[in-house]
């Protein structure tokens, strides 16, 4: 095989189906769609991760993620002409941001997930390809999130806690080289 491409062949991310994906009893169907891609499982395992754990999964140190975090919620409170200071008690940035994040480590530690190594070419894209875009009203037809899920980011942020949509699969080769080992420890 040439040097060039077998980089591009064996390219490898993570993949995680979530507490809901999970107590949903969706596990089955949406590895079939990974399968159906013929993108190939190197590893899965299930297991209930601990609050500490998630939190290194997530960029949690870096301020310009949780300042990122902070400006999706405005954005969801804004298009319903609410103030997100009457459900999140503050209008600081870093305050919303790691408020959103303790709800997330809260949500992906509160029940088993099943984490996955998928390997193929092009992995990465094909992966956040199938998964669809993040808040499900917005992903593409046909996509995992699409099919499957319905919560809001309107209502999550009303309710405090995170927008619950099935699935997760790295955003780049730099996370999947991290949440692959972080989970697996390869």
């Amino acid at each position: 095989m040439h040097k060039d491409i077998s980089h591009i062949k064996n390219q490898k991310t993570f993949v995680m189906i979530k507490p809901d994906g999970v107590q949903r009893w969706l596990v089955g169907e949406i590895i079939r769609r990974f399968e159906n891609k013929w993108l190939i499982l190197e590893d899965i395992r299930i297991t209930q991760p601990k609050p500490e754990d998630v939190y290194r999964h997530y960029p949690s140190e870096d301020n310009e993620w949780i300042t990122r975090l902070w400006h999706k919620s405005l954005e969801t409170f804004k298009q319903a002409n609410i103030n997100p200071q009457e459900h999140l008690g503050t209008w600081d940035p870093t305050e919303i941001g790691k408020k959103v994040l303790g709800f997330l480590v809260s949500y992906i530690s509160s029940w088993k997930c099943v984490m996955m190594i998928r390997s193929w070419a092009n992995v990465l894209d094909t992966a956040r390809k199938l998964v669809g875009w993040t808040i499900p009203a917005n992903a593409d037809i046909w996509t995992i999130r699409w099919d499957y899920s319905n919560d809001t980011a309107f209502i999550a942020n009303i309710e405090g806690r995170p927008l619950q949509n099935l699935i997760h699969a790295s955003e780049n080769e730099t996370e999947a080289v991290n949440e692959i080992a972080l989970r697996f420890g390869k």
